[in-house]
């Protein structure tokens, strides 16, 4: 979606939070593979991608935060702008006509 590069910064955070708050509020399933690019986009966006390990992880958490890592490491080329745009095309993917309506309202208003 060429189409966001054309966003102003105010507006591409604007539409990100949008994007964050469909997923979030989704009740739709997502594939694991998919969680996590949304978890290192968001991350990444927000300037939160440092890979510290803040506690001693119990049970099935080395593993998760193993896959964490993992989606980090793969997006850390990324601007945060990128991260962002990434995340908004993953939401458009996943939720369609939600997102797109948006995209489109931002895109006019700024016509």
């Amino acid at each position: 979606m060429e189409n966001l590069y054309q966003l102003t910064d105010d507006d591409l955070t604007q539409l990100f939070e949008i994007a964050f708050q469909k997923v979030s509020s989704t009740s739709k399933k997502f594939k694991q593979d998919t969680l996590l690019y949304f978890y290192a986009y968001y991350k990444h966006a927000n300037e939160q991608s440092n890979l510290k390990i803040i506690h001693q992880p119990e049970n099935g958490e080395e593993l998760v935060n193993a896959f964490k890592a993992n989606a980090l490491f793969q997006i850390r080329g990324l601007s945060k702008k990128d991260a962002k745009i990434k995340y908004i095309e993953l939401a458009e993917k996943h939720l369609g006509k939600e997102i797109t309506n948006e995209v489109e309202r931002l895109l006019k208003r700024k016509a």
